[in-house]
Parts: structure tokens; sequence; C-alpha cells
């Protein structure tokens, strides 16, 4: 009978013990959530802490600890306790969820993917894991399974703006234009707030003439967004492309009203002149104006190598060339560097004549502009500027390259002619003119060579 009511006693004691946990655990869980809320992550962290000290097989203490360690940036420990809580309970979706958005935060797209997969396998029917899912295959570059996804997102929901606009990125990138425009429109009939859709809009527009639009979106990202002056200039540029160059001018005019001093604003509205001065005869006064406007911009601390660029075309325009070469040497040495601030250094440079440097920007463009559809015509200028200097190895090497770029260009042919006889290279100069011959018969300077070299 005593063992019994030992037995008794003992039990009791447990069920009281476990109970007195559970209401412990309880209560640090509420104080948490509450600090949470207040965003006193510390405080909150200690309160899960203990709970999950009390409570070590509790799937929500681990979760909600890993919620407060994720507000505090901890992200390695947010991200252990998501997978001890997805452990804990593998029919949970939350766990497996959040410690995807931690991965795809970590930039870890393709393990974010993965775990948005296995909690689509417990519960299909969420369409935000679906966009999420999307998002994740969007930026790890699986466009295929993006466009899947978004399309799986939409099914659930057809009015998620969000995820429109991810299938709208992924038709875009997957050169299915028309579809795009399509996604990108839907999303912002959706969500008329959602800029980055109409950015997106606008480039798509842009990109295939439709001007009108790109300007209505560009507008109304402007009045979406008009604490940034950048709208305000995108518009005005948009004007600009499409033909208004003097209602681009109006609009930069009234932002420098609205906050004079601004590089930015200076930098449009010196092209937008500058770009009349070269296309119109109406406005005498244009590449004054351009100078004026670009010469503010380049003044600025931190000024880009694109506006000294601008302002270095501006100041050879103008006839200014010693001024020309220094802007523009400052642009090919200012981080990062618009490209074509070699090309526009190497003429301003030649024209002083300065020619080896005027060789050396050229090179520079060429290499890091591989694929230029004007290849041809730099390369031939090296080479002339190779035999200028007397480099007639140098001018060779890039006229072999402007024939393989250009094959029937028998000119090319007739250049590299030429400079093989310079080098005494004669066999190789035969050879070139008898390939020039074969498509012109009648190239006066290549049958010229010939008779030289017999």
């Amino acid at each position: 009978m005593s063992t019994f009511v030992v037995l008794t006693a003992f039990v009791a004691g447990l069920e009281y013990h476990t109970a007195d946990r559970e209401r412990d655990s309880r209560a640090l869980l509420a104080r948490g959530y509450a600090a949470l809320r207040g965003d006193q992550t510390f405080v909150a962290l200690e309160a899960y802490s203990g709970a999950v000290a009390l409570r070590p097989e509790s799937m929500l203490a681990h979760l909600r600890r890993a919620e407060a360690y994720q507000r505090r940036g901890e992200i390695e420990e947010a991200a252990r306790d998501f997978r001890t809580a997805a452990a804990l309970d593998p029919t949970a979706t939350r766990p497996l969820d959040e410690l995807g958005d931690v991965m795809y935060q970590r930039q870890r797209f393709r393990l974010a993917a993965e775990l948005y997969e296995n909690c689509l396998k417990i519960d299909e029917r969420s369409p935000r894991v679906s966009y999420k899912l999307a998002l994740a295959r969007y930026r790890d570059g699986d466009l295929n399974a993006a466009i899947v996804a978004a399309r799986q997102a939409l099914r659930l929901d057809e009015r998620m703006a969000e995820a429109h606009y991810v299938l709208g990125l992924s038709l875009r990138d997957k050169h299915r234009q028309p579809e795009a425009e399509q996604a990108f429109e839907k999303a912002i009939a959706l969500a008329p707030g959602l800029i980055p859709a109409r950015e997106e809009l606008a480039e798509l527009y842009a990109a295939r003439g439709r001007h009108a639009d790109e300007l209505e979106q560009l507008r109304r990202i402007a009045g979406l967004d008009r604490d940034h002056l950048e709208r305000q200039v995108g518009v005005a540029l948009a004007h600009a492309r499409a033909g208004n160059a003097d209602l681009a001018v109006v609009t930069l005019s009234r932002a420098l009203e609205r906050t004079p001093d601004q590089p930015i604003v200076y930098s449009a509205l010196g092209r937008v002149w500058f770009e009349i001065a070269l296309t119109r005869k109406d406005h005498p006064e244009a590449l004054s104006k351009a100078l004026e406007a670009l010469g503010r911009a380049a003044a600025a601390r931190g000024a880009t190598s694109e506006v000294l660029t601008a302002y270095g075309r501006a100041l050879l325009q103008a006839g200014q060339i010693d001024s020309a070469v220094r802007t523009l040497q400052d642009a090919t040495t200012t981080f990062p560097v618009d490209p074509t601030a070699y090309l526009f250094y190497a003429t301003a440079a030649e024209r002083v004549n300065d020619l080896e440097d005027a060789r050396r920007a050229l090179v520079k463009y060429s290499a890091l502009v591989p694929d230029d559809p004007e290849f041809v015509p730099h390369a031939s200028r090296i080479a002339t500027l190779s035999l200028r200097l007397n480099d007639v190895a140098t001018a060779i090497e890039w006229l072999h390259k402007t024939a393989a770029a250009s094959p029937g260009d028998v000119k090319v042919l007739a250049s590299l002619a030429e400079a093989q006889t310079r080098y005494g290279d004669f066999d190789a100069a035969r050879t070139t003119i008898a390939r020039g011959l074969e498509k012109d018969p009648s190239n006066l300077q290549l049958l010229g060579l010939s008779k030289r070299l017999r």
C-alpha cells in the first residue's frame, strides 16, 4: 500500500512539474512576443532562450528565437534554430519557409528554392511560397523553373502583383518581350505603386521605340517617387529620346528652379543642349549652354567618368582642345570608367599630336568593348596610328584583326599588303595581294603593289 502511495505521489509531482514548466514556457514566449513587438530584440532573445531551456523539444520556442535572431541580423544563429524547429515538427511549413528566407537573404538562392519546394510539398496551396520560389529560381538563373513557379502562384492567386512582376522578369530575360510586357502591365494594373514593374515596362517600351508609352511610365514613376530628383531627370531624357528636346530643356530647367545647383540636373541639361548643338542649326547658342551646364556638373565633387566624358566632348566640339585633353584624361582615370572616354580622349590626343596616347586609349577601348559594332574602324585607326609611329609590326597585327572582322573589305587587304611590304615580309604581302585581287581584280593599289614586288 505504501509503495502505491509513493508512486502516486511521484507521478503527481512529475505532472505538476511538467505543468509548471509548460506554464513558465508559455509565459516566457508571451514575454518574448511582447518584447519583439516593441523592437526590444535583446529582451525577446533572453525570453525565448529561457523557453528553449525549459522545453528544448518545443518547435515554437526555437521558431520564435530564430525570428528574434533574424531581427537582430544574427543570421547563422537564426538558421540553426529554424533548422531545429523544422526537425522537431516535420509537418510545419513555417520553419522551412522562414529558413528559405534566411538563405535567400544570404544569397544562397538555390538552397532557398529547395527549402520553398519542401515547404510546398507539405502545403502546395500557398501562393506566397510559390512566389518566393519563383523569385529564388529567377535569382539563381533558372528562368524556366521561375516561370513555372510564378504561374503556379498566379493559379492560386491571380491578383498577386509581385508574381506577375517576377514572371515578367523571367520572360524578359528569355527574350519573350511581348509576354513580358503583358506581365508587367498586369502587375501595375493590380498594384499601381509597384515602381520596379513600371521601370521594367518603361525600358521595354524604349527598346521597342514606344517613346510615348515609355514617357507615360516615367511620368507615373516621378509622381510616385517625388523625393528622388533622378525621376524628373528620367522624364526629361525620355522627352529628348522622343525628339522633344525643347520640352526636355523646360523640364530640367523647372527642376533646377525647385532644387538649384544639382549636378545630376546640370549633367542632363548639358547633354540635351549638346545634342541640340549637334543636330540643329536653329539654336546657335546651344553649344555654349551645353558647356556651361556640363562645366558645372564636371566641377562638382564626385563627378563621374560619364559626366567628364560628356564635358570633354563638348570642349572638343567647341575647339577647346587643350581643355578637352585634360578633361577626357580625367574621365579615363575616374572609376568606374565610361568606355567611350577612351575613344574621345584618343581623338583629343591625336589633335595635339600625342599619337602614342591616342593609340593606347583606342587599344584600351577595344579591350573593354570587344564586341563593338564599330570595331573595324577603330582597329584600322590603331593601325594607322601605329604606322605614323613607325611601329609597322603593331600596324600589321591590327590590320590582320581588321581583315578577320571584315574579310570582304579589299581596302583593308590593300593596307595590310602595303604594311607587310614596308616591313619586308614580301611573301606575306604577295599572299595578301592575291587574296585581294581575287575579290577585286582591277584594284589599282593592289596591282601597283604586285608590280613593285615583281
